[in-house]
């Protein structure tokens, strides 16, 4: 019989691999999600048929993006006034009840390990965050992005890392974990120092988790397999989507000018050079939960999405 010291090794690392996205024999991905800002016209012309043909896709994790009937005032006024540039108004729950959107999921085999939120509602609404991811069973509420104006200077970043810590302090006294997901800003380097590192080195590794977008961590110069293994266990959340050719941001990737930039650039998984497969087996072995593909308002999504499905299950 193993001694105590044996015993709770052994347990903490099956606690370890449990957390892991679950695979089959061959090692093939089996839970794969996609990101709804990828097709959300289809999501408001008919939201049930459009979770169905993800699920014919593989697909059985879906990560919701906010405003919600709860956000806070700010992003609600914001989206009202993207939405007309944007070409379509539906967000969150897309008009349904919170209720009817569980069973919908359930009914197609669903889950929702996350939800993409603004920083107002994650500092102001966290309560309210908390009985969302009760009823959806989200893990993580997720920022996409800081607001332009909270990230200026390098000071600017030690300020949103200590927000970043009480954030993710109130998302663990209400059952959940606090993420971030990083666009191609501070990547570069300022006064000898990177933003992103600040980020890193400034927030709690108990409150404070990560999101990586390969793309945008890609086009701001980085490699995602770089940061995977020097943040081992830091991120646990990713988004895929794949480019051609691999560029980098005409400038610092600070402004959303730039990023439409290169929109044009986004393909379906395996069709471009960012070499997916390798992120995917390095992300396997360094903490990350759970894969989302999403490529950002992609033009025949049922074409797309299919073929980032499929080449994801084969590696």
């Amino acid at each position: 019989m193993p001694d105590r010291r044996t015993f709770i090794k052994e347990l903490s690392m099956l606690t370890a691999m449990s957390a892991l996205p679950i695979t089959t024999s061959k090692g093939q991905l089996k839970n794969l999600g996609v990101q709804l800002f990828s097709l959300p016209k289809s999501l408001e012309t008919d939201f049930v048929a459009t979770v169905k043909m993800l699920a014919k896709m593989g697909y059985n994790e879906l990560e919701l993006f906010g405003p919600y009937p709860f956000s806070h005032e700010t992003a609600q006024e914001r989206w009202k006034t993207l939405a007309p540039m944007l070409g379509f108004s539906g967000s969150g729950y897309f008009g349904r009840e919170i209720g009817e959107i569980k069973m919908i999921l359930d009914d197609h085999g669903m889950t929702s390990p996350s939800a993409h939120t603004d920083l107002d509602t994650l500092v102001h609404h966290m309560d309210r965050l908390g009985e969302a991811a009760n009823v959806l069973g989200h893990k993580y509420v997720t920022l996409p992005a800081i607001p332009e104006e909270k990230r200026k200077s390098l000071d600017d970043y030690k300020k949103i890392a200590a927000s970043f810590n009480e954030i993710g302090s109130s998302a663990k006294n209400a059952g959940i974990r606090f993420a971030y997901h990083n666009h191609g800003y501070g990547l570069k380097p300022v006064d000898g120092k990177m933003p992103l590192e600040i980020i890193f080195d400034e927030t709690d590794p108990e409150l404070v988790f990560f999101e990586m977008d390969i793309f945008w961590t890609a086009a701001g110069g980085l490699e995602p397999v770089d940061l995977l293994k020097k943040y081992h266990n830091r991120y646990r959340l990713m988004h895929i989507k794949d480019m051609k050719p691999k560029t980098q941001f005409s400038g610092d990737g600070g402004d959303a000018s730039q990023w439409m930039e290169l929109f044009p650039l986004m393909t379906s998984a395996g069709e471009g050079e960012l070499g997916v497969k390798e992120i995917m087996e390095v992300a396997l072995t360094t903490g990350i939960e759970h894969f989302f593909v999403e490529q950002d308002l992609v033009a025949n999504p049922e074409i797309a999405l299919a073929k980032s499905s499929a080449f994801l299950k084969s590696i």
